[in-house]
């Protein structure tokens, strides 16, 4: 047995989210501990407030980062195009990427994601998602092109070998917005990849195709065939098709059907972050106007952007819970695990930022709950609580007083040692931080 079935096999894949449940209050978890109703211990209260332990400061918008298997490194992706390097908690001079005349920044371009092969000890591939000036297939009056490539770092860690970047996928984008940019290594070996609906507002104007609901125009979200556009796709590094630097999966759910194979789910509209714990994956899909929302995402899911936003009608007083039967044998549109609002109680703002199921030891009243921020959500985090069935109770989880002004804005989560890491900018620039308990 490969490596790819033997994690399959062990593990289970996105692919079998069909019937995941989260897990309910009558189920002891060693992640978690929950109670049960014939148990002896009762979970611990949810912290009224948490730390932050800043692990690195003096970066400029960081938006990603990746940690080094047994070695004390980690990478961390700045906006502009550089990889700064975190050895033993110093920040080295010398970055470990330097993409500056290679990215597009400003808006919401720039260097957006990166992530290290599942094998990275012996097989050095870093994978890194940009926006570069239009290439060879981009349309002229488009905004720049979606960059997938591979670099192999050097044996120690600290930099790449010269002439190893290969670009792996491209895609052209129509506006500067909407460019989602995360990328994740699943449980099952593939990468899977956010891609937004190729921006302006609502799913539509340039370089958005019709779709099957007539009631909005647009778009991209609805749309499998005409481009890669408002999906998460999967696909596999270690392969080539013809020539195509990856493969695809056999068990994409539009292998053998209508529809471009590198789809995993659809119907999204920026999703910005991706996270995944265990079997699961999630996504936080940046609302329009009015909602903002998490997912968990299966197999061909459709997640019903620009339909809705959230759980509701986007632009219409009313609308479909399924495709018409012609479009995909009439899929449900999938609603989200969490939910939010814009404007109006303690639970709103403007942009979600994904983060993940807590699994730590140092905050043990968030163990099995999961954490996330939003981008303008100044000096708080937010705490969900996983249920079977029905959108996840939702509330604010402040940082103390001391040390709420790190985050005036959020970025990022990183999870590692199943501790919590966000990636912001306060008062003194842009950081690294770790949950703590409040002092």
């Amino acid at each position: 047995m490969d490596r790819r079935r033997f994690l399959a096999a062990v593990t289970g894949t996105f692919g079998g989210l069909a019937g995941c449940t989260a897990p309910s209050s009558r189920t002891t978890t060693t992640a978690d501990r929950t109670s049960t109703d014939t148990g002896t211990t009762a979970a611990p209260a949810l912290p009224s407030t948490v730390g932050l332990d800043t692990v690195a400061s003096g970066l400029r918008v960081p938006l990603d980062m990746a940690i080094v298997p047994n070695a004390a490194l980690q990478y961390v992706a700045e906006q502009r195009g550089l990889i700064r390097v975190l050895e033993n908690g110093d920040l080295r001079s010398e970055p470990l990427l330097d993409l500056r005349e290679t990215v597009v920044t400003g808006y919401e371009m720039g260097l957006l994601g990166i992530a290290l092969h599942p094998e990275f000890e012996t097989d050095r591939r870093l994978f890194v998602r940009y926006s570069a000036p239009p290439r060879e297939g981009t349309p002229s009056e488009y905004s720049h092109t979606f960059v997938l490539a591979e670099v192999r770092v050097t044996e120690d860690g600290r930099g790449v070998r010269p002439g190893s970047e290969r670009t792996v996928l491209t895609i052209p984008e129509p506006q500067a917005n909407h460019n989602a940019g995360s990328i994740v290594f699943g449980p099952d070996g593939y990468l899977y990849v956010g891609v937004g609906d190729g921006g302006a507002g609502g799913d539509r104007g340039r370089g958005h195709v019709a779709d099957w609901y007539d009631a909005v125009p647009g778009g991209n979200g609805q749309d499998v065939a005409a481009n890669l556009l408002g999906s998460i796709l999967r696909i596999d590094v270690d392969g080539s098709r013809g020539e195509q630097a990856y493969a695809i999966p056999n068990d994409n759910p539009l292998v053998g059907e209508p529809g471009l194979d590198e789809h995993f789910a659809w119907g999204f509209r920026n999703p910005w972050r991706l996270a995944v714990d265990g079997a699961d994956l999630y996504a936080g899909d940046v609302g329009q106007s009015r909602f903002e929302e998490i997912d968990r995402v299966r197999k061909g899911g459709n997640y019903g952007w620009n339909v809705r936003e959230g759980t509701h009608c986007y632009e219409a007083d009313g609308c479909p819970d399924a495709t018409p039967p012609s479009v995909r044998g009439g899929e449900p549109l999938l609603s989200p695990v969490v939910e939010y609002p814009h404007e109006g109680g303690a639970v709103s703002g403007v942009s979600v930022i994904t983060g993940n199921v807590y699994r730590g030891q140092a905050l043990p009243g968030l163990r099995g709950r999961f954490v996330f921020g939003d981008l303008r959500a100044t000096g708080r985090l937010f705490v969900a609580t996983p249920r079977s069935e029905g959108l996840w109770p939702v509330q604010p989880l402040p940082v103390a007083d001391d040390d709420a002004g790190k985050l005036s804005r959020i970025f990022s989560f990183q999870r590692h040692g199943g501790e919590m890491y966000v990636l912001g900018s306060g008062d003194g620039g842009g950081g690294v931080h770790r949950l703590r308990p409040a002092t």
